[in-house]
């Protein structure tokens, strides 16, 4: 049986699957169970998926289990693909600008690569 979702993700590279597997089994359960949300509802609450301000089209996963908070950066491509960037713990209100700058910079390279296939 084919389920239907509203959105699919796909994993760019190595960089969300290295930081999913070095997180505790609770948390990477936690990132799974978020991503099955935005995979499924239609309107995502912006608590668990929500647009970056000043940043190029990138989407902030977030993860909360007890005071430990995870971030995953994410964008859309055609439409309904969500694209899993990098990921990393949050450990004071202010979003690193190097996780930033690099997930910016693994969004060009997605699509650099995809218009040169």
């Amino acid at each position: 049986m084919k389920e239907n979702f509203k959105r699919n993700i796909f994993f760019y590279k190595h960089y969300y699957l290295d930081f999913l597997n070095k997180q505790n089994l609770i948390v990477q359960k936690k990132i799974n169970w978020t991503i099955e949300l935005i995979m499924n509802l239609e309107r995502i609450p912006s608590k668990y998926f929500n647009h970056m301000e000043n940043t190029d089209g990138l989407y902030e996963i977030r993860v909360e289990v007890g005071s430990n908070i995870s971030r995953v950066f994410s964008f859309f491509d055609e439409g309904n693909l969500v694209i899993l960037l990098n990921g990393f713990q949050k450990k004071s209100q202010k979003t690193p600008g190097n996780e930033i700058e690099l997930a910016e910079k693994l969004k060009k390279e997605y699509f650099n690569e995809k218009d040169n296939q």
